[in-house]
């Protein structure tokens, strides 16, 4: 009969964990949380001290009951929840619904579920860390406050049951502000110019692109520049200026985090940040490998730490030095200095034995499984490894008081890019160098000059991957809460992904309003960024997460309070619209629902009758003269299309406005605080009327 009992948070670690210990120990599930905060109502005591009302989480009863029997019998209990906060407050929670006290209770944790990492956890084995706990509960309470005091505002300001977040605002509002910035973009224009030179002696041409001056660096911001430095250099005599050879290396990547592994799964493997955690999840959790059974093939996916252990690096070492030769191991890898606190609990996101290649279980891992298995033993192995060599050249020539150059570069020592290599390591070659020896006595000529127009670019919309690496670099959050976050958001329809990108809706756009009016603490990325640190302080027990609260509630209290005055004093009526309802002959209202505004007979619950509502923008369709109105895709993006659609297939991304383009005559567009003509040849760009 077994004396010991270990109690994890998901069933299917339960197996793997039992092989490793043996007939002497019972391991159970919890099944995550076992307690929290009660769904109908703010379940934190303002008036005594902000003391959290935690209750038994419905469904889990059962579950309870089958862990108190087990408890009775066992000598020892061993709680093993995840090695993070999270899972501390589980243990506590654990302790606290199994009335514990009287037993011998001791806390393990493990970052790798293999039989070494579990075996040396019970070895030491500790109390519950009460700092850990303090923090959760200190996040859990700040978030309920938030979630429970602001969202019945936004429900009476939009009619439906919407909801508000401490970290899911703000990055509402950061992917607001760069829509905002998107639709206030003016492009510029600028000119590239490409020489084709013929090297006597050389069959190949050289291609180098325009520098400047003999001065010094230049730009071409027109065509007429552009025609005037080509006509400067007909009948030209080119020289070899300089000749500039060197070394440069490539240092190898550090191994992923779980902001990293997100933001690369997301670019390399077009995975969601959601998708990306539940593969990891099950990686860790452990996968049947065939001959081995069942074993968690990652460490734990929830850390901000590249830290790496001795038995990890020693393992690494020896693996590159088999399979890849000495001169490509590192000896050590390095670590994230950035001068953030990292939370170093465990280790970097690796795999939990190098010698497991992805081509060994290919077979037996479903692919996308093994696509990211693979992805986090690349970069692990990588970033063991040394830095990649390579050799450049630089040659700048002169003619006609211009310059060009041309650079390349060749790879010496691939180093970790014989594993491992992303996007930005794939070198651009700015130019090709010939394959005989340049020197400055080389006769050049000028075969061709190729000039070309481009336009600057706005900054790119929000992806999930760029979004989490700004919620890291502003200190939004923690690992834990990137995937939860973007996936909030999206089910609230606040933000609708198309392409990878991430796109405001109405909704959302109405709702960032609110908050910012109303809320600005909540939703100022600076004010949220010091709440994680202060979290941070009670994590290691310098700050008191009861007086964290206690400051925060005074003045949330106060703002839900003006705000609510504010919207009594200025909620008005529905909107009439100038449709009539087909079914009852009544003046239709105009409503707010999770998708938007839409027309409704005043007359519910008698008459029932909807349509959908087009916002008019005043502006004539400039291919049949309708209305333009206001459209959302099926996604909820906004744009602006012709009322007559399907027969009339115009439509623009940015608002139009009534006044023609005065040098054209056609329709003008608003960019922020400027109107661009949509004209196919006209450059038309004036200040908005205000």
């Amino acid at each position: 009969m077994a004396k010991y009992l270990v109690i994890v948070e998901s069933p299917a670690k339960v197996k793997t964990i039992k092989k490793f210990l043996g007939a002497n120990y019972e391991v159970m599930a919890s099944n995550g949380h076992v307690r929290d905060l009660p769904k109908s109502q703010l379940g934190v005591d303002v008036a005594h001290d902000f003391e959290p009302k935690y209750i038994t989480i419905r469904g889990k009863g059962d579950i309870l009951a089958e862990l108190r029997k087990e408890v009775k019998k066992a000598e020892k209990i061993y709680l093993a929840t995840d090695p993070d906060r999270e899972g501390e407050a589980i243990s506590w929670h654990l302790f606290i619904a199994l009335k514990l006290e009287n037993k011998k209770v001791y806390r393990i944790a493990f970052n790798e579920i293999t039989k070494n990492a579990v075996k040396e956890s019970l070895k030491n084995a500790r109390e519950i860390n009460m700092d850990l706990v303090n923090a959760q509960q200190a996040r859990r309470c700040l978030d309920r406050m938030v979630g429970y005091r602001i969202s019945p505002l936004l429900w009476a300001k939009v009619k439906r049951g919407l909801s508000a977040g401490r970290v899911q605002s703000v990055a509402l509002r950061i992917i607001c502000d760069r829509e905002e910035e998107i639709d206030a973009f003016i492009p510029e224009e600028y000119w590239t110019l490409k020489g084709f030179f013929d090297v006597q002696g050389e069959k190949k041409t050289l291609i180098a692109k325009y520098y400047g001056t003999d001065q010094g660096k230049a730009e071409i911001t027109s065509k007429e520049q552009a025609e005037g430095i080509m006509s400067a250099l007909r009948g030209a005599q080119f020289r070899i200026a300089e000749i500039k050879k060197g070394e440069r290396s490539k240092k190898a990547p550090l191994p992923f985090t779980t902001s990293t592994l997100q933001q690369e799964a997301s670019k390399v493997l077009n995975f969601s940040t959601q998708k990306t955690m539940r593969l990891a999840q099950q990686l860790y959790e452990g996968v049947d490998i065939k001959g081995m059974g069942t074993i968690g093939l990652i460490t734990y996916l929830r850390t901000d730490s590249t830290r790496v252990s001795e038995e990890a690096e020693k393992n690494a070492q020896e693996y590159i030095c088999e399979k890849f030769g000495e001169p490509y191991a590192a000896g050590h890898g390095a670590e994230k200095k950035n001068g953030q606190k990292i939370q170093d609990a465990h280790e970097a996101i690796r795999p939990t034995q190098v010698s497991l290649s992805p081509l060994e279980l290919k077979e037996q891992l479903p692919r996308d499984l093994f696509r990211l298995y693979q992805l986090i033993w690349k970069r692990f192995v990588a970033s063991r490894m040394n830095a990649a060599q390579y050799e450049t050249t630089t040659v700048k020539i002169s003619g006609g008081g211009h310059v060009f150059s041309v650079a390349a570069s060749k790879v010496l020592f691939d180093g970790f890019m014989s594993v491992y290599s992303r996007e930005e390591d794939k070198e651009e070659e700015e130019g090709n160098l010939l394959s005989g020896e340049l020197s400055a006595t080389s006769l050049l000529s000028l075969r061709e000059l190729e000039p070309g127009q481009h336009f600057t670019q706005p900054p790119a919309h929000y992806t999930e991957a760029s979004l989490v690496r700004a919620l890291e670099e502003l200190g939004i959050g923690r690992p834990s809460t990137y995937a939860p976050t973007i996936t909030t958001i999206l089910a609230r329809h606040y933000i609708v992904k198309e392409n990878k990108n991430l796109y405001v809706t109405e909704l959302g756009e109405v709702v960032n309003r609110m908050m910012k009016e109303a809320f600005p603490s909540i939703v100022d990325v600076n004010f949220t960024a010091n709440m994680e640190t202060l979290l941070d302080g009670v994590a290691e027990g310098d700050v008191d997460w009861k007086k964290i609260i206690a400051n925060f509630y005074p003045d949330l209290d106060e703002a839900v309070n003006k705000a609510q005055q504010e919207l009594d004093q200025v909620e008005i009526a529905d909107e009439l619209s100038d449709e009539v309802c087909d079914i009852c002959g009544r003046q239709m209202v105009i409503k707010y629902g999770p998708h938007g505004k839409f027309l409704a007979c005043p007359g519910f619950p008698d008459c029932r009758n909807t349509k959908p509502y087009f916002e008019k923008t005043g502006v004539e369709c400039p291919k049949c003269g309708k209305d333009i109105v206001v459209k959302k895709t099926k996604k909820g993006r906004r744009y602006y299309g012709c009322i007559g659609n399907p027969e009339c297939d115009f439509m623009v991304w940015q608002k139009p406005v009534s006044e023609k383009c005065p040098k054209c005559g056609s329709l003008l567009l608003e960019k922020g605080s400027k109107l661009v003509c949509t004209g196919e040849d006209c450059e038309y760009i004036g200040d908005k009327q205000k």
